[in-house]
């Protein structure tokens, strides 16, 4: 039996983990719960119906914006395998968190749709043979909108998601296409390797999950129904498979699968996570609090959507790219460019003047 703890245990992805467990009890027990606090009759039933032995709540207003990093870190120089589902980790702290990976024979097991594909073509295969890596995107609600339209998107146009249920952020995230300029940069890291060897095509269709392409010219892909819990199950019994509780791909039913290239004009969060890949150093980090933050003023209609990448580059700027050596660098860099980002607002009343 595997003994699971769950850092996000009320977020969308750790309550899935949560009904998957439940759906094995005979391969997996709940060790631990970590979760913001913010849902504390949520928190009482998950108690209840895991008997986990240790419960952790973070105080929302007090809690260290990088809580996430620290117990991850802290699991792998542990030893433990680590099955990841944030993007931050790798985005912030990718080279520190790798080496002390490999230094420690950790797996990092990935729980992302997209970087589960990956994996999955990857597995017995020799890394060496591989070209490029080809992540799917769906391409958002907008995929088909003019550009002269962005300036009028609402929150209520962004949150329309295509294809996947998730929470505000991601969807945001996935409405500007800074989602998958995030995992770029994370699977530079999971995989080891090159920038220019992670690209991107857009499939509205979100059946093929990702691909990999080797020397040879074979692509292998990974196809599957849009349903999160497939990841989640294959990274918690990995090497093994287990029958999932999800619905089955048809692809009869299905007809055409789709591809294009995504647009650069309408889409610079994808040209500015590249940068920030390519930059290096605090550069990534100083991207993700930077895109944290024009996220949430967003939802909060505190800007446009379209000021949501400018901020960013801005704030990337601002900041440059100074060498990260350790986890305490990485959240220097990111209060930093918090009360940098946070102080632009507050000045501009949310109203804000680009030249």
């Amino acid at each position: 039996m595997k003994c699971v703890t769950i850092l996000g245990a009320t977020g969308s992805i750790g309550l899935r983990t949560l009904e998957l467990v439940s759906s094995f009890p005979d391969d997996f027990a709940v060790a631990g719960l970590a979760a913001r606090g913010s849902n504390v009759e949520l928190v009482a039933d998950l108690c209840r119906k895991y008997a986990p032995r240790a419960v952790a709540l973070l105080d929302v207003a007090a809690r260290d914006r990088l809580a996430r990093l620290l117990p991850t870190m802290a699991a792998i120089e542990a030893g433990r395998t680590m099955a990841l589902a944030n993007k931050e980790t790798l985005v912030m702290a990718g080279r520190l968190m790798t080496a002390a990976a490999r230094a420690r024979g950790v797996a990092l097991l990935p729980v992302d749709s997209e970087h589960s594909a990956v994996f999955q073509c990857l597995v017995g295969h020799n890394r060496g043979d591989v070209h490029r890596i080809l992540l799917t995107a769906s391409g958002g609600p907008f995929r088909e909108w003019p550009r002269e339209r962005f300036a009028a998107i609402t929150v209520e146009d962004a949150l329309k998601h295509p294809t996947w249920k998730m929470g505000a952020k991601i969807t945001i995230d996935s409405a500007t296409l800074m989602n998958k300029g995030l995992e770029i940069i994370e699977a530079r890291w999971l995989f080891d390797v090159s920038p220019d060897q992670v690209q991107v095509v857009v499939h509205p269709q979100s059946i093929v999950h990702s691909m990999v392409e080797y020397v040879d010219g074979c692509v292998l892909a990974q196809l599957g129904v849009a349903d999160m819990g497939i990841p989640i199950l294959y990274a918690l019994t990995y090497p093994e498979r287990r029958p999932t509780p999800a619905a089955r791909l048809d692809l009869t039913r299905v007809g055409a699968l789709t591809f294009f290239e995504p647009d650069p004009v309408k889409f610079p969060c994808l040209r500015l996570a590249r940068a920030a890949l390519e930059a290096g150093g605090a550069a990534p980090v100083a991207l993700n609090a930077a895109n944290e933050l024009a996220n949430a003023a967003f939802l909060d209609r505190r800007i446009q959507f379209v000021d949501i990448p400018q901020l960013i580059e801005r704030a990337v700027e601002a900041e440059g790219a100074g060498a990260i050596t350790s986890i305490a660098d990485c959240i220097e860099v990111d209060a930093r460019t918090r009360r940098r980002v946070e102080d632009w607002l507050g000045r501009s009343g949310g109203v804000l003047q680009w030249k």
